[in-house]
């Protein structure tokens, strides 16, 4: 620990969180971030008199420097990599210029609107964002701009799949600035080109918003998504558009934005330094307490963590987050199990809300948000009722009208506390908290400050608490804050040249209009892109011309694509008495969260699924209060997948296989066939967690065909280090958890977007083996930096399960939130001398 005790320095709400004291042993670090003065600079003298009205006339009398170094890069055509704090103004950076190139052209006659001469020449905007919350944010800051400016001569609009037939049809011909996301634009405006022409032609800026958010398969989509944009533009007559991606400060934001538009990185522009004020921010990192009892929550009536899902599940509203389904573990599996990072946040939000501070409590699961929300409305209820209507949850699935209401609920301060998941990091512009609580390690450091950047916004001071679930990164990262504070930002890792990616999006591509050789530089390596093409042709999908490569089908080709990896069209949850709609669920997850007799919560309100139908994608439920949450179990197997194995064929275009030895230790990397089923669920006592029954579940195989990194031990070896028959299954199950723990410090990802499997005898390897793979189609370049990374990788892992003081394995060392086989068998100490087994094989200087 380094420090628990808070010093009169320190943020005044810090004493509300640790109780004046009683609570102040949970602290294991505190670190206050200065405050940063901000630096102004002149407007710029291109930039348009009545949008710089319109800015001083919303209380912007001068702007920031790094807004006028991207305005001033995007003037000037060049490309532009903007990174810096949430809350800085990154907006006016890029609507600056955007706006002014297009009042540019307002001068053109309304009698000349419609003659071809004339049609181009005023400039269009497309502005891309992860989710359609951010874009209707962003829409109404920019009429409340243009409204200010007195711009009526600026058309502007959000246009998405919610958008109906007739607006969507006045956007089309008249809009100037269309606010939408990558979704809309790869199944909607992208086939249909030619009725955007208009908007296509004139085209010259795009921003494409929250940047940081496009990794892992969803990026590498996104990114060729957008070279197929800017090929179409120049098919319309358009001269390339200019891009900026602004994001939150990240490693190298240049080469990601570079890699996300296609372009070479000394085309663009990095404006990184952050030259706008920020109050001080105090930063708490915080571990809950151990319990007394196995299953129960000790410090009073009402602590108890009913149907909490203390390890978490992330938000389908973030593009980058994919849910798996899990199993939970009992409590009491440990010997000393602490106390769920959910149950904790609720008590320091409820402390929170009744001391008046707004807060955001970020969860990783939606049930974690709904749990968390009920939490703090009960243990407000006896100390005043007025405040629990001023507690709700906010996540994924709910219907955009609800979020809206939620959103404006917390701007205005009708909200005191919001239990949100990682779909409200994103840049939705709620200022004026006065606290962030994270329940649980959000994935990256990226993520961690983009939602700690939501406390003490607009100069004011800010509290944030980082609290540990039971996990070993969690663990790690709140007894190790050098990890936290001192290590730096992660890359954003994405592959364009995924063939699971590239495929389909070439085929988007050849049905807009046909691919050209002179098209191949485009889209990635000619060499890897023709590979792929030739593979396209054989299979039939499309047709090879001498003048180009031709799609020849009814159906759309942009159907082939899933850009979220969420595995098809989301499932409708319906009230089956009322046929009204409660939300969604992403296809991905459906078997585990909405299969029959799961229980659904909705701010608070239980339903119980009475029928999933997957043909249709609807889950009817049905309102029930009931006295128990449910858990699924899924069963999966791993192949190597191998060209010219028809058992488990390798994915098309995939590269191949490749390995290395460390003496006996054999590493792997390459293409791998993962099935997976759920087979059954637990409806569990609330709040005790005791089993009521197992119930089985007649649902559908799923197969993945993705990458991992694999690590193969002969039998010799193991005996050497002391593990026999017996033990080795467990030892390498609880080897593979942590692994899979650990990997996100080495990898831009979380937990949540790995897989693993381990036996102590695989058929294709022959050996001992454990797997660690991407849960993305094709992979995501997660298990490649953990193959290179293995000495680096292996040893965090065997330091982290070494230094844990539990006997026998816990949730903060070897235990799985997600484990299919209930966290059995594990055997920790076997896990370390396997761990130092394989080390010892390590060449010197990897």
């Amino acid at each position: 620990m380094h420090r628990a005790e808070p010093t009169p320095a320190d943020h005044p709400l810090l004493d509300v969180l640790t109780a004046h004291g009683a609570r102040a042993d949970r602290l294991t670090h505190v670190r206050t971030l200065p405050a940063r003065t901000g630096e102004h600079s002149d407007w710029p003298a291109w930039a348009d008199p009545g949008l710089v009205a319109g800015y001083r006339a919303l209380g912007v009398e001068r702007p920031w420097r790094h807004q006028v170094e991207a305005a001033d890069a995007l003037h000037q055509d060049r490309h532009v990599a903007l990174a810096t704090s949430t809350g800085s103004g990154k907006s006016l950076g890029f609507w600056l210029p955007a706006l002014t190139a297009v009042r540019a052209g307002r001068d053109l006659p309304a009698s000349d609107a419609g003659r071809i001469e004339t049609v181009g020449r005023r400039s269009t905007v497309l502005y891309l964002s992860p989710t359609k919350a951010l874009a209707a944010d962003q829409h109404g800051a920019l009429t409340r701009l243009l409204d200010a400016a007195g711009a009526r001569d600026v058309r502007a609009a959000t246009c998405d799949g919610d958008t109906p037939a007739e607006e969507r049809r006045w956007i089309v011909e008249h809009a100037d600035v269309v606010l939408t996301n990558p979704d809309f634009l790869h199944f909607a405006l992208l086939p249909a080109h030619r009725r955007w022409g208009r908007l296509l032609r004139g085209l010259r800026h795009v921003v494409v918003d929250e940047g940081h958010a496009y990794r892992g398969v969803f990026g590498a989509h996104v990114s060729l998504v957008l070279r197929r944009l800017a090929r179409l533009v120049e098919h319309h007559g358009g001269r390339p558009p200019t891009i900026v991606v602004a994001s939150a400060t990240s490693a190298d934001p240049a080469a990601s934005a570079a890699r996300l538009i296609g372009v070479p990185v000394d085309r663009v522009t990095a404006v990184t330094r952050d030259s706008s004020p920020s109050g001080r921010r105090t930063v708490a990192l915080w571990q809950p307490p151990e319990i007394a009892s196995a299953g129960l929550e000790r410090s009073g009536a009402g602590d108890v963590d009913p149907a909490a899902d203390p390890w978490a599940l992330p938000d389908p509203l973030d593009p980058t987050a994919h849910e798996a389904d899990q199993v939970l573990t009992v409590r009491g599996a440990a010997d000393h199990p602490r106390r769920s990072a959910t149950a904790e946040v609720a008590d320091l939000l409820a402390d929170l809300a009744a001391h008046g501070a707004r807060t955001l409590a970020f969860t990783r699961s939606r049930r974690g948000a709904e749990s968390v929300a009920q939490q703090t409305r009960d243990h407000l209820r006896p100390v005043d009722p007025a405040l629990v209507g001023r507690i709700a949850a906010y996540r994924g699935g709910y219907l955009p009208e609800e979020r809206r209401e939620l959103e404006q609920a917390l701007r205005t301060g009708e909200l005191l506390g919001l239990a949100t998941t990682n779909a409200l990091e994103l840049g939705v512009d709620i200022s004026g908290l006065d606290a962030v609580l994270v329940a649980g390690w959000p994935g990256t450091r990226m993520s961690l400050w983009q939602q700690a950047g939501r406390a003490g916004r607009a100069g004011a001071d800010g509290l944030v608490a980082f609290v540990a679930r039971e996990d070993p990164l969690d663990t790690y990262l709140v007894t190790h804050p050098e990890a936290v504070f001192d290590a730096p930002l992660e890359a954003t890792v994405f592959d364009p040249a995924n063939p699971y990616v590239l495929a389909p999006q070439l085929c988007a591509a050849a049905q807009e209009v046909a691919l050209r050789g002179e098209d191949l530089d485009r889209f990635g390596d000619r060499g890897q892109v023709r590979e792929v093409l030739d593979v396209l042709v054989a299979r039939g999908l499309l047709r090879r011309r001498p003048s180009g490569w031709y799609w020849t089908h009814a159906q759309p080709a942009a159907s082939m694509a899933d850009l979220r990896g969420s595995g098809g069209q989301p499932v409708r949850v319906v009230e089956a008495t009322t046929g009204r709609l409660l939300g969604t669920v992403d296809a991905g997850s459906a078997d585990g969260q909405v299969h029959d007799g799961a229980v659904y919560v909705h701010q608070g309100v239980t339903f119980v699924v009475d029928r999933l139908d997957l043909a249709d994608h609807v889950a009817l439920v049905v309102r029930r209060d009931v006295d128990h949450a449910t858990w699924s179990r899924e069963v999966m197997e791993i192949a190597l997948a191998e060209a010219g194995d028809p058992a488990h064929p390798a994915p098309e275009g995939s590269p191949p296989a490749r390995g290395r030895e460390w003496g006996p230790v054999t590493w792997g990397l390459g293409p791998v066939e993962v099935t997976s089923q759920v087979v059954s669920f637990q409806r569990r006592r609330v709040p005790d967690m005791q089993v009521l029954d197992t119930e089985p579940l007649e649902l559908p195989e799923r197969t993945l065909g993705t990458t991992a990194v694999w690590w193969s031990v002969p039998d010799h070896v193991l005996r050497a280090a002391g593990v026999d028959a017996d033990a080795a299954p467990g030892a390498l199950h609880a080897a593979e958890h942590a692994a899979i723990g650990i990997l996100p410090l080495l990898a831009t990802c979380d937990r949540w977007d790995l897989g693993g499997v381990s036996t102590d005898l695989h058929p294709d390897t022959g050996e001992a083996t454990v797997f660690v793979y991407d849960a993305y189609p094709g992979g995501a370049g997660f298990a490649e930096r953990g193959y290179e990374q293995g000495e680096r990788w292996l040893r965090a892992v065997r330091d982290a399960v070494a230094a844990c003081p539990c006997p026998d394995g816990c949730p903060a060392c070897v235990q799985s939130p997600k484990c299919g086989n209930d966290n059995s068998p594990l055997d920790k100490a076997g896990a370390v001398r396997v761990l130092d087994a394989v080390l010892s094989h390590a060449p010197v200087g990897t």
